[in-house]
């Protein structure tokens, strides 16, 4: 006699598999992998980013916590302690040595870091969480930019590749060019075809979407491009999410893709799949370099925040970049607050103490349009007190952040709001827990590397030394009440 059967399900757990997992299971693997968030394979460990601490000039590697998980941000919170950090390399982490490094000048531009390099960006100015776990972003600001003209294994002339990359989507401008992806290896424009790069804003090429735009785009070069040679793609929406996922992709055969999608929940939505623009962009002549928040040429006037993305060899299916999608849905981005120390309250009135050894009896005040530092007692007349007082506002650029301040070369300035966007974010001011353990220390929003500092008693947004290194100093600042006795 026999037993019944019985009916055995066997649960085996999913694998676990990251972005370039899925790529590689799809027969497109990545060949170049940047991530200051996280690995992007499961089995990674290995650096995901360098930091540079402004106070001595040492640097350190910030690892994943464990391989396949999301970066190491109390690491860089600790080494970068009562200073500033920029980053100064992005690991390759796919194992072909694709490492972005600030970049060199190029036929656009030259930078204003020595020998003419871009200025790289502040480790923390783009903190975020994943899966409530804390992690920093790349956050360009205009001048800022990386680079790597000698790759391996990068797709050159027509062969096929995908791209995409993990976006903030309320960072952004209309200058060119916030790219990620293939550009040419001479930092020069070299003609319609040389590049083929994912590209983020407000257009300044040949194409645009529905709506007022942000756009995710196509940097073909000297075109911003998301069809064939029309100049409004209405299936290419108005990005409004707070993090925006980005793909693009090419292959021989005249056939290119542009797609994209929410980063936290959905899926992708195909904007374009066909034939590429004319004249000279087939076959394409991809040259194989990397940029990452500049253009082919080193055109370095955007703005953007990039938090991970990859290019790969081959051409992937939608079913692939789909399940890459929904792994980045799964990593679970969130915003997290980008202000520390002592509150100060937005509709409240606040007056600044310095508290740099040098002239703690000094506040900062205003002299017409010109901020400055200033003694004030409660002898001085109110003209003078009302002048060192200031209305704190929710921030233009940034809702997390305060306004009050505007800037001109990195002088700060008093100024109405013309209703600019460049106003608005060189207006917003995030306060920090101070970095002599006083008070807060001031920093700039679109500018996340410079601070309130104030020399010959006038204020500036200056980072690390400023202009003038021997003598700036960092003014951490107290915020209290304006009450005068």
């Amino acid at each position: 006699m026999f037993s019944p059967l019985l009916a055995l399900v066997f649960l085996v757990p999913l694998v676990a598999a990251g972005p370039c997992d899925i790529y590689a299971s799809g027969g497109t693997p990545c060949v170049a992998a940047h991530s200051t968030t996280r690995a992007l394979f499961d089995a990674y460990s290995g650096p995901l980013y360098q930091i540079s601490r402004g106070s001595d000039g040492a640097t350190t590697n910030i690892n994943a916590l464990s391989a396949g998980k999301v970066a190491n941000a109390a690491a860089q919170d600790s080494f970068c302690q009562s200073t500033t950090c920029l980053i100064t390399t992005i690991f390759d982490q796919s194992g072909h040595g694709n490492d972005l490094t600030h970049a060199p000048a190029g036929g656009a531009a030259t930078g204003t870091d020595p020998g003419g390099f871009d200025t790289q960006a502040a480790a923390d100015g783009a903190p975020v969480t994943l899966n409530s776990q804390k992690a920093y972003g790349v956050f360009i600001s205009p001048g800022s930019g990386y680079r790597n003209d000698a790759t391996n294994g990068i797709a050159t002339g027509d062969a096929a590749e995908g791209m995409y990359a993990v976006l903030d989507g309320t960072h952004f401008n209309g200058a060119c060019c916030f790219d990620y992806g293939n550009a040419e290896v001479s930092a020069r424009d070299t003609g319609n075809g040389h590049m083929e790069a994912i590209y983020f804003g407000l257009g300044t090429g040949f194409a645009t979407g529905a709506g007022s735009g942000p756009w995710i785009l196509a940097d073909l070069e000297n075109g911003l491009y998301n069809s064939a040679n029309v100049s409004v793609n209405p299936n290419d929406p108005t990005v409004t999410e707070r993090f925006v996922m980005g793909v693009v992709k090419g292959q021989p055969g005249n056939n290119w893709a542009v797609r994209g999608g929410n980063a936290v929940a959905g899926s992708l939505t195909t904007y374009y799949n066909g034939v590429r623009p004319s004249p000279g962009y087939n076959p394409m002549s991809k040259e194989g370099a990397i940029i990452l928040g500049i253009g082919g040429d080193n055109s370095n006037g955007a703005q953007g925040t990039f938090y991970e993305g990859a290019m790969t060899s081959g051409f992937p299916s939608d079913a692939t970049e789909n399940a890459v999608q929904a792994n980045v849905v799964a990593a679970g981005y969130a915003v997290t607050s980008l202000t520390s120390g002592p509150a100060i309250t937005v509709g409240s009135t606040v007056s600044f103490r310095a508290t740099t050894a040098c002239c703690t009896n000094r506040f900062i005040a205003h002299t017409g349009s010109t901020v400055n530092t200033q003694v004030i007692t409660s002898s001085n007349s109110s003209a003078i007190r009302l002048s060192a007082s200031w209305n704190v506002v929710t921030g233009l650029g940034n809702s997390g952040c305060a306004a009050s301040f505007g800037t001109s070369g990195f002088e700060l300035f008093v100024n109405a709001n013309d209703g600019s966007a460049l106003f608005s974010t060189d207006a917003t001011w995030c306060p920090q827990a101070g970095f002599n353990g006083q008070g807060n220390s001031i920093r700039s929003w679109s500018f996340p590397s410079h601070y309130f500092r104030h020399f010959n008693a006038i204020l500036f947004a200056a980072s690390n030394g400023g202009p003038s290194a021997s003598s700036l100093t960092l003014l951490a600042s107290r915020a209290s009440e304006s009450q005068w006795t």
